[in-house]
């Protein structure tokens, strides 16, 4: 389906998302804050994150450019604060090039059911480039 860029801010998420929706004179975004997914007990969120983006996109000329915050504690280096995101709605195009990316890369996370999607994962790959990868048939509003 496509190829996105994926930026990660540290604590501005939210302000960088509505500058460049302005600039750009798109629709308003809507946030997906830390403190709205689903509770685990095992892993209580920390206060500080709870207003943090999670997520968001907005669509500059065509192209979904999508957004988060850095979760507290994770490292956050300027410059490098960006993924590529590979969505499709084919699940065994999805596993199969998770499964070449991750060759010689570093798994972050591996594919697995989340609670908005089907099949997400992440990596990096052999040559420092992070990749997320999302199934998206369109049932789970990604």
């Amino acid at each position: 389906m496509s190829i996105n860029v994926y930026l990660v801010f540290n604590g501005n998420c939210r302000e960088a998302v509505q500058f460049y929706s302005d600039v750009f004179e798109t629709e308003q975004p809507q946030f997906m804050t830390f403190g709205s997914s689903p509770s685990d007990p095992s892993y209580p969120l920390p206060e500080e994150a709870k207003d943090l983006i999670m997520h968001t996109r907005i669509n500059i000329n065509g192209s979904t450019v999508m957004f988060s915050d850095t979760f507290p504690g994770m490292p956050f280096t300027a410059g490098n604060n960006f993924s590529l995101s590979y969505t499709t709605d084919n699940l065994d195009e999805l596993q199969s090039l998770f499964d070449k990316l991750k060759a010689g890369g570093q798994v972050r996370m591996e594919l697995q059911e989340t609670f908005w999607s089907k099949s997400y994962g992440s990596l990096t790959d052999k040559f420092g480039i992070e990749w997320q990868f999302n199934y998206d048939n369109a049932e789970m509003g990604n």
